[in-house]
């Protein structure tokens, strides 16, 4: 036990001083909560900018929906060339009962956006002119919590790869430097277990992981972003903490393999970019290639992220946690496998 203790805070005191590790650790993860928060977090950032021509019903309804947000021009000519330029994804002419729509297929997503709710209006302008009932009616609803906001959806992700970062190049670097300077072989020379070295590492990770939560969600509960914390909210401690056991065994099987800090940096690189990419924590997986998709259910991060917006974002309880923390201790243990056989000493 006291070996233990000894490690864990040589350990902890070794991590807080190196001000590379305590930047990319804490510091970068609130700069993506920053830039991602200022980028999502105003209402009127959603709002579509279109250039309009003209005045009517259609412009009226247009504008109710919230959607787009109106620029008003002398002529449809100055506004179809700055569709082409790009300035606006979007331009629409209104004159009597001609609706002329402009819009650039290379802004696809806004441009289809725009579409989608202009051929809405005209339908809706059209039926409305005729007299008619409805023949059919929608009732659109969201179904979570209508108060939060963006900031309540990148959370979850943005957290999650910041921590996923943290240990996985955090174990890796450590046990690559501690080889190189020959500590791990002072340390086999005493009376101390691998089990005792690695778990004191796996400590310092645990305790990193508490504190980037608590900064990160003190952070972003400050009037700037405005996160809520509702629910169950508290079942995402427990769900972080089983991550950062699969992203530690991520590292101790990468700081195994690496002989060097340079190769276990481009090592982990490798390793945590792509993941970050394919399992959600920037965008929607759900829009990449089915193939895609089914390559991310074998990565820890995705199942983090999931089992995060569950619990901070949909309200669930503890019932949340089964599949994600399942998925996580097995993969720790199939990667704490395969570490313990490239695991050595010394360098050879």
């Amino acid at each position: 036990m006291t070996a233990f203790r000894s490690l864990s805070v040589a350990m902890f005191k070794g991590f807080f001083r190196e001000r590379v590790a305590l930047f990319f650790t804490f510091l970068m993860p609130l700069m993506f909560l920053v830039i991602f928060g200022l980028i999502f977090g105003s209402s009127s950032s959603s709002k579509t900018k279109i250039d309009v021509v003209g005045d009517g019903p259609v412009l009226s309804a247009l504008q109710q929906t919230g959607i787009v947000e109106f620029q008003h021009v002398d002529s449809f000519d100055t506004a179809v060339q700055a569709v082409r330029s790009g300035d606006v994804p979007a331009a629409i002419s209104v004159q009597g009962n001609q609706v002329q729509l402009r819009y650039a297929a290379s802004d696809s997503v806004q441009a289809g956006t725009v579409q989608a709710v202009i051929r809405s209006v005209v339908d809706h302008v059209n039926l409305a002119a005729s007299g008619k009932p409805p023949t059919v009616t929608l009732d659109s609803q969201q179904v979570e919590d209508s108060s939060l906001t963006a900031i309540q959806y990148l959370t979850p992700g943005i957290l999650s790869w910041g921590l996923a970062t943290s240990a996985i190049f955090g174990s890796a670097l450590t046990l690559v430097n501690w080889r190189k300077k020959q500590v791990l072989r002072r340390i086999r020379l005493a009376p101390v277990s691998t089990g005792t070295v690695i778990s004191s590492r796996l400590l310092v990770t645990i305790g990193t992981t508490v504190l980037q939560a608590i900064l990160f969600i003190a952070v972003a509960m400050t009037p700037v972003f405005g996160l809520k914390l509702a629910g169950q909210w508290w079942l995402a401690l427990p769900l972080l903490i089983i991550g950062s056991l699969s992203f530690f065994s991520i590292g101790v099987l990468v700081g195994s393999i690496a002989k060097s800090e340079e190769a276990a940096t481009g090592i982990t690189n490798v390793i945590v970019l792509p993941m970050a990419f394919l399992s959600g924590t920037f965008f929607p997986v759900q829009n990449a290639p089915q193939w895609l998709q089914t390559v991310s259910e074998v990565l820890p991060l995705r199942h983090l992220n999931d089992g995060m917006v569950d619990v901070l974002v949909r309200g669930k309880g503890i019932e949340a946690l089964v599949t994600p923390a399942a998925v996580l201790l097995a993969f720790t243990l199939v990667v704490a496998f395969a570490a313990s056989r490239f695991f050595s000493w010394e360098d050879s």
